[in-house]
């Protein structure tokens, strides 16, 4: 272990059997963590090879139980992630659109991180809704219905769960190789054959600028690949929130919508073009145009809500129940001009005040609280004009609308409004 903390430190590249055994090693505990500190540092100051990265990512996914892979003849395993941003539910419509496409979508989704939500916590919002399943448990929902979304098992990348704690106190968390082979080892645990990904950039977004989203998404996209899984990326703009509610149960809202044809455009743009990839991905469709054309008509003609709704049941849960909306108040713009930008991590911070989110880890979530855009980027405003709508019981009023207010910046002249999708990468 001495031996390849100081090899990495000084540069060299690894072998894949070396980065397996040390991985290996690290799960069973024969490795301490101070030593697996250290050679996190060394990747972090020294970076990986794609090779490199591809056999810390195998190895992780080899540490503990995988879904099944498609049998023969049977319907592909398609999945997509996200890297995260305010009021990013594009997954919960995602999925039943997809399942209602021909493909079967295992979903291992996550809680918030930072000012980011998470699809579990906005999915818990629906009334007696589980994501808690043996991966024994996932895999037959994903087979009898076409889709489940849930949370990683605890025998699923055990040796991933235990270096993120490790990294997470040591200072390692922004490496992209280790950021990558996280990420891929519980993605390909789900047997995929293909995978798309939304890498966001911008005031909302773990990756703020759109180089640091570039080089994250060409990491991931070269590490799919090279283990044999078509992967392709989409880079998104997250200088200001998805779609127009941002929270938990109003997130739940808006993709129902989405999933009755309508809601708002960048939320159904997103959908349709993250889920015409996936399809040309996984061979269900020749060309991007009619993996959109697929998407787009199953959003309008109810079969990917009916797909949703028969997801949620098989999770416990019940999507007609009523979803709680706490009290309204409105934010006002103080000057005329143009709505010039938008620090959408502030307003992710503004929800975690209202309860929407976690300060600490085992915090309880408030799934009523949360927020409306009633302004985007580029839009003349007039003095006192409503900018933004908070959803807020009597915890954190006060600082959540001081936070919403200084989120929003009013320019005198006019300003384009940021493009929602920016760059493909494959």
């Amino acid at each position: 272990m001495a031996q390849l903390i100081a090899r990495k430190r000084d540069g060299a590249e690894l072998e894949s059997d070396e980065i397996a055994e040390l991985i290996a090693a690290y799960a069973r505990g024969d490795a301490p963590d101070y030593q697996m500190s250290a050679w996190a540092m060394a990747v972090f100051l020294r970076g990986m090879t794609v090779d490199e990265t591809a056999a810390l990512t195998d190895a992780m996914l080899r540490s503990g139980e995988t879904f099944e892979p498609s049998p023969p003849g049977g319907p592909p395993n398609v999945d997509k992630h996200s890297s995260g941003g305010i009021g990013d539910k594009a997954s919960i419509p995602l999925a039943p659109a997809l399942a209602c496409c021909g493909v079967r979508v295992p979903m291992i989704s996550g809680r918030g991180l930072g000012a980011t939500g998470g699809t579990l916590d906005k999915l818990e919002a629906i009334p007696g809704l589980r994501t808690g399943f043996s991966t024994a448990e996932a895999q037959r929902i994903a087979d009898r219905v076409g889709c489940v979304i849930c949370a990683a098992s605890e025998r699923l990348a055990p040796a991933d769960r235990k270096l993120y704690a490790l990294r997470d106190v040591t200072g390692t968390v922004p490496s992209i190789p280790l950021i990558t082979a996280s990420i891929m080892s519980k993605k390909l645990a789900e047997g995929l054959d293909a995978l798309v990904l939304d890498v966001k950039h911008g005031s909302g977004a773990f990756m703020k600028t759109i180089d640091d989203a570039r080089a994250l998404a060409r990491s991931l996209v070269d590490t799919g690949r090279r283990v044999g899984v078509p992967t392709t990326a989409l880079l998104t703009d997250m200088n200001q929130p998805l779609g127009r509610l941002a929270g938990n149960a109003v997130e739940i809202d808006e993709s129902v919508a989405c999933l009755e044809g309508g809601g708002p455009g960048d939320l159904r743009q997103l959908v349709v073009e993250l889920g015409a990839e996936g399809l040309v991905a996984a061979g269900v469709e020749p060309t991007l145009r009619s993996g959109r054309e697929k998407i787009a008509a199953v959003l309008d003609n109810g079969a990917a809500r009916e797909k949703l709704a028969e997801m949620v049941h098989a999770q416990g849960g019940h999507l007609d129940a009523p979803r709680p909306r706490a009290a309204e108040l409105v934010v006002e713009s103080g000057a005329g001009g143009f709505l010039a930008s938008v620090d959408a991590e502030a307003l992710g911070y503004a929800i975690i005040e209202l309860g929407g989110g976690r300060k600490q880890k085992g915090d309880p979530v408030d799934p009523s609280v949360g927020l409306e855009m009633l302004a985007r980027i580029g839009d003349r405003v007039e003095p006192r004009q409503p900018l933004l709508r908070l959803f807020a019981g009597d915890r954190g009023r006060d600082d959540a609308s001081r936070l919403a207010q200084q989120a929003l910046r009013i320019g005198d002249q006019p300003v384009e409004p940021p493009p929602l999708i920016v760059e493909r990468i494959d």
